[in-house]
């Protein structure tokens, strides 16, 4: 099975910065496109960025563009997430998750994917 190790979460001042990353292991990383999700307490699971196999392609939500980076190395079967310029409103759960055949639309719907991490916190105080 595929296992999906997120770290890098923390508490961190608004204007700050934040790298997250997520290990995979048990099956080819680079067979997989990658994405970034967060959930805040009472909220819906939303998409935060996708990556393609290689790297090439990158997309985001829109609340975060130009803050957040997402990248991957596919040798060390990571995927990162560095976000800079952090607001309180960034304050969240955020997951890795893993999976194939994305269109531009799926990409942003958390039940295309076949594979999640645990999840870690995120929490950026005003």
């Amino acid at each position: 099975q595929v296992q999906l190790v997120e770290s890098g979460g923390g508490l961190v001042q608004a204007g700050g910065s934040l790298r997250l990353s997520c290990t995979v292991s048990g099956r080819t990383f680079s067979s997989y496109r990658m994405g970034w999700f967060r959930q805040a307490p009472g909220k819906e699971r939303e998409f935060v960025a996708h990556i393609t196999l290689s790297g090439g392609g990158t997309f985001y939500a829109d609340s975060v563009k130009g803050r957040f980076t997402i990248s991957r190395d596919n040798a060390k079967n990571t995927v990162y997430l560095q976000m800079n310029s952090l607001k309180p409103e960034d304050t969240a759960v955020y997951y890795c998750a893993a999976g194939t055949g994305f269109t531009i639309l799926t990409m942003k719907r958390p039940h295309e994917y076949d594979y999640w991490g645990q999840g870690t916190q995120v929490t950026v105080s005003s």
